[in-house]
């Protein structure tokens, strides 16, 4: 903390998890923070505030899986100079290498291309995607009018500057951070890839600046079952945006009509970290969103066709998730049963005055959460035996997810404000079987894709391809399906991104198997 309480210094950071290089181990991309006293002082420019680690872990068949990252920052060329924020993954120019943009406070965002020789491009001024001047938070990369090309969507906050010298305080009347509600919002940006390497701001023409809140996290998926892919922004301190697809390259928030836009009293929340997935089996997606102490995290559950219900107290996340504000969260099925349970990164916003007291450098610490899928429509909070590292009380922010050593566990790695980047290794989910998959369109990763598997003698699992979701944060685009008791796959179904169906024999278990677009069964052969 610097003592002159700037806003920003308590929003970021991400982090992101996916393989650049395409060797099969999951990197991992970190963003940090530059000087924020002088805004004038460039003295750090040439410092890189975004740190990339290449996965050298080595993996025997039979012997321990211990991870190694190395520092391949300067050597990658993947060097941002701004107050880092958000990170957003995908092949933006369908080369078969995954690309990186990433959001800024006080600079503008930028875009590097992969080279696909472990180095990367910064092609921000020529693809025209550095944003105009807005603070940047979450992004994603998303087909919206399936002409397979992968366009970006990009949340922005507030209007604020490091100038603003404005000053709030405690309920106790001691000097703490602003609430965002003090400064103004600003609408978020759409931008059309046109396939030559360049990028148009289409956000007026396709209608997402008519409603705009504090935008912090955001998802794309297909949330009323159409088979276009719908864009989900959680707003912090307003009603969270749901934009619903109209098939002509406009798009139109639902979000109040359709019960997404606020909680079951009727108030906004201040929504930070948010996920998407079918937690309760049932083929429509739902929506999980963390928020500040005091409002509890929500479930909105999807009763079909995009129409949304407010939860979270009958699924038991109400009273656990009150005392903390979260931030990063996935849905993931950490012990592989089948059913997707909840991890969640927390970290305060305002000073907790017991930690004041306490003399503690940076009073805002809390500890991280996990809720087990209990699949019957209730979780379970399992924190207290989650393992060691589920107690250490830190600023939680960022949070991506990725079977880091492919052992057939989901990994997840945590960014904290003022303090060192976590990784936590699943030591319990291989135990079952598990089938991994990385699903492409082209080049690509389909991300948009739904997966639907059917298990001999248990219900049908969704899954979705993305990488987009929790908070600031990018996560492995491949698929890790937990088959629980079940050993047999009847039959698997990819519902593509351009609205075809294609069905693919069972891949081996335990392994991870590419499926491409036109290849599954009675696919002519090549």
């Amino acid at each position: 903390m610097t003592g002159e309480y700037f806003f920003s210094e308590i929003i970021g950071s991400g982090v992101a998890v996916f393989d650049y290089d395409n060797d099969g181990r999951p990197d991992i991309l970190v963003l940090q923070g530059t000087p924020l006293a002088d805004p004038s002082n460039t003295s750090g420019a040439t410092q890189c505030s975004a740190r990339l680690f290449h996965n050298e872990t080595v993996v025997s068949e039979n012997g321990p899986r211990t991870l190694k990252f190395t520092d391949v920052t300067e050597k990658s060329g993947l060097c941002s100079h701004g107050y880092g924020m958000g990170i957003a993954v995908g092949d933006f120019d369908n080369d078969g290498f995954i690309d990186v943009f990433i959001t800024h406070f006080g600079a503008p965002n930028q875009l590097f291309r992969n080279r696909g020789n472990g180095s990367f491009d910064d092609v921000t001024k020529s693809a025209g995607v550095g944003g105009n001047g807005r603070w940047g938070s979450s992004a994603t990369f998303v087909d919206y009018d399936r002409d397979g090309l992968l366009d970006l969507y990009v949340a922005n906050y507030v209007n604020y500057s490091v100038a603003d010298k404005r000053k709030c305080y405690n309920y106790t009347s001691a000097r703490d951070y602003c609430a965002p509600t003090s400064y103004a919002p600003v609408p978020g940006i759409l931008y059309h890839n046109l396939g030559n390497g360049k990028f148009e701001d289409v956000s007026v023409r396709s209608g997402i600046t008519r409603a705009y809140g504090n935008g912090l996290g955001v998802v794309a998926a297909d949330l009323n079952g159409d088979g276009w892919l719908d864009i989900y922004v959680a707003n912090d301190g307003n009603p969270n945006q749901l934009w619903i697809n109209q098939k002509d390259g406009t798009f139109r928030d639902e979000a109040p009509a359709r019960g997404a836009a606020v909680n079951a009293d009727g108030a906004a929340e201040a929504g930070m970290g948010v996920d998407i997935a079918d937690f309760d089996g049932n083929g429509s997606e739902d929506i999980f969103i963390t928020h500040l102490t005091h409002e509890k995290a929500t479930l909105y559950v999807n009763l079909g066709q995009g129409q949304f219900e407010d939860r979270s107290a009958a699924v038991g996340l109400y009273a656990p998730t009150t005392p903390y504000t979260g931030f990063g969260t996935a849905f993931i099925d950490y012990d592989n049963d089948g059913w997707l349970d909840i991890v969640i990164a927390n970290g305060a916003v305002h000073v907790i005055e017991e930690q004041v007291r306490a003399h503690e450098p940076f009073p805002l610490h809390q500890i991280k959460q996990l809720f087990h899928n209990l699949g019957n429509g209730r979780f379970e909070e399992t924190t207290a035996v989650a393992g060691s590292a589920f107690a250490l009380s830190e600023v939680g922010r960022g949070l991506a997810v990725g079977d880091l050593d492919n052992d057939g566990a989901t990994d997840f790695v945590v960014s904290n404000n003022n303090g060192p980047l976590r990784i936590f290794q699943n030591r319990v989910g291989g135990a079952r079987p598990w089938l991994g998959l990385r699903v492409m369109t082209g080049r690509r990763d389909a991300y948009g894709a739904k997966i639907e598997l059917k298990r001999k003698g248990a219900p049908t699992l969704w899954r979705r391809v993305h990488s987009d979701g929790s908070y600031l944060s990018a996560s492995d685009p491949r698929v890790l399906v937990g088959l629980g008791d079940a050993t047999e796959i009847e039959s698997l179904t990819v519902h593509w991104p351009d609205g075809k169906s294609e069905r693919f024999a069972p891949p081996p278990l335990r392994q991870y198997t590419t499926l491409g677009q036109g290849r599954g069964i009675g696919a002519a052969k090549p």
